[in-house]
């Protein structure tokens, strides 16, 4: 069977979020494929997988070039490698994470983190009495000292884990260091420039959701 390597590149700049959200779930259900042996998945299992239509995938899939082969589909391993470097996700990128409360030692724990690839190689609070301590291995550092760190450490992204009152100035040294992309799991909105990322994490925004369809599918005639 000739075997077909996709050509990957990006078509579009315009591309929905949801697609990109879409993606990172068929990389995940891909990746648990192959770890199970699979090496060749049709558009049509994949979809009900991830409970999409065919059409979709296919769509989703366009933005970044040619994949598949017809009458065969996708061969799984080349598809993952194909998806990850059209969003970024084929290296490694440093983080920093701001706030060492809960949330943010439970994320320096996720060994998930670092296996998809996100580095959180510094760690920072402005609490004089978490600064020094050492979690999963390393020593907190003072917030103040974000812009020497983040030089010497080759940090891009910024991870934001503070209480609310404190993420915009967490921010503002991610900001003044060059931190190119900022992932905030505070809720609240930031003030950055333009040109800096943000992406915002609102567990409640799911709980939402969730109460939203099971309240629909409760409805009469629902």
């Amino acid at each position: 069977m000739h075997r077909y390597t996709p050509v990957a590149h990006i078509k579009s700049e315009h591309i929905p979020r949801a697609t990109i959200q879409r993606l990172a779930v068929y990389v995940q259900v891909l990746e648990n494929l192959k770890r199970d042996g699979t090496e060749v998945i049709s558009s049509e299992h994949l979809a009900r997988i991830c409970a999409v239509n065919p059409s979709q995938i296919r769509k989703d899939l366009a933005y970044f070039g040619e994949f598949g082969v017809r009458g065969v589909g996708y061969y799984i391993e080349d598809l993952i490698s194909a998806i990850k470097k059209s969003l970024g996700v084929d290296r490694t990128w440093n983080c920093a994470l701001v706030g060492v409360g809960n949330l943010g030692r439970a994320l320096l724990r996720h060994k998930e983190c670092r296996t998809r690839g996100f580095n959180i190689v510094g760690v920072f609070d402005c609490d004089p009495f978490k600064i020094g301590e050492i979690l999963a291995g390393q020593e907190v550092i003072c917030s103040r000292r974000l812009v020497e760190k983040v030089k010497e450490l080759d940090i891009e992204i910024g991870i934001i884990t503070t209480p609310p009152e404190r993420a915009q100035r967490a921010a503002n040294y991610l900001v003044d260091a060059g931190i190119k992309g900022i992932v905030n799991f505070a809720p609240t909105r930031l003030s950055v420039p333009e040109e800096v990322e943000v992406e915002y994490v609102d567990f409640f925004h799911n709980f939402f959701n969730v109460a939203f369809k099971i309240t629909l599918r409760e409805l009469p005639n629902g």
